[in-house]
């Protein structure tokens, strides 16, 4: 089978198992990340096959939906790799990007360590999809469907969060963007990732001001 066959089974696989997933983590999430992807790694000396899959399963069983079940994902990606005969090396790689990629994991200092330019370009674009207008669009819509309060000005952010804290937090929604999505942009690891990300966060911090001015009545 094909590299190409394999990656069109994948699209498939993936949009049939998100079928009925929340707005903010369904095929389109998916499929934003995987233009993304194909677009850094043009500047990036990576393996395509590696990114591609990667990039198409990394929320194949995102834990926020499965009780914070974090291995979860890795199992299904790896059952349908094998069903598809992806070669060891090219399956290890991918699922090691699945269980790094995520943000939460930055909080964990003494957690185990993987990194390759793979991981940087998917990790990159799971990023920009997490700012900017789609970015402020799937925060708000998540929120909705966690029934948070839009904002709570005497609930304040907490910017020293454990990786626990942070899994478990019930906080308004605006708080996200403070605990997470304003950090992005200095998070990025290649260089059109930052590019992307500097227009995209100077978005979300005009969005902050207009939703301030309205709060209080100015505009």
């Amino acid at each position: 089978m094909s590299k190409e066959i394999i990656i069109e089974k994948t699209i498939q696989f993936v949009k049939k198992e998100l079928k009925n997933a929340e707005g903010g983590h369904d095929w389109f999430h998916i499929e934003r990340v995987f233009k993304n992807t194909i677009l850094i790694a043009k500047e990036e000396k990576v393996d395509a096959f590696v990114v591609s899959l990667a990039a198409l399963l990394h929320d194949i069983a995102d834990p926020k939906f499965y009780n914070g079940d974090e291995t979860i994902g890795p199992k299904i990606a790896m059952k349908f790799l094998k069903s598809h005969n992806v070669d060891v090396k090219t399956s290890k790689h991918v699922i090691n990007i699945i269980k790094h990629i995520s943000f939460k994991n930055s909080f964990d200092k003494k957690g185990e360590k993987f990194t390759s330019k793979e991981l940087q370009v998917v990790q990159d674009a799971d990023r920009l999809d997490a700012i900017g207008a789609i970015g402020i669009a799937r925060c708000f819509n998540y929120g909705g469907f966690k029934n948070r309060a839009l904002y709570n000005p005497e609930i304040l952010p907490n910017l020293k969060m454990t990786k626990e804290q942070y899994k478990n937090s019930e906080a308004p929604t605006i708080n996200h963007f403070y605990e997470k999505l304003l950090l992005l942009k200095d998070k990025m690891n290649t260089e059109t990732g930052k590019k992307i990300a500097q227009e995209r966060h100077l978005y979300m911090e005009n969005f902050l001001k207009q939703f301030y001015d309205e709060w209080k009545g100015i505009k």
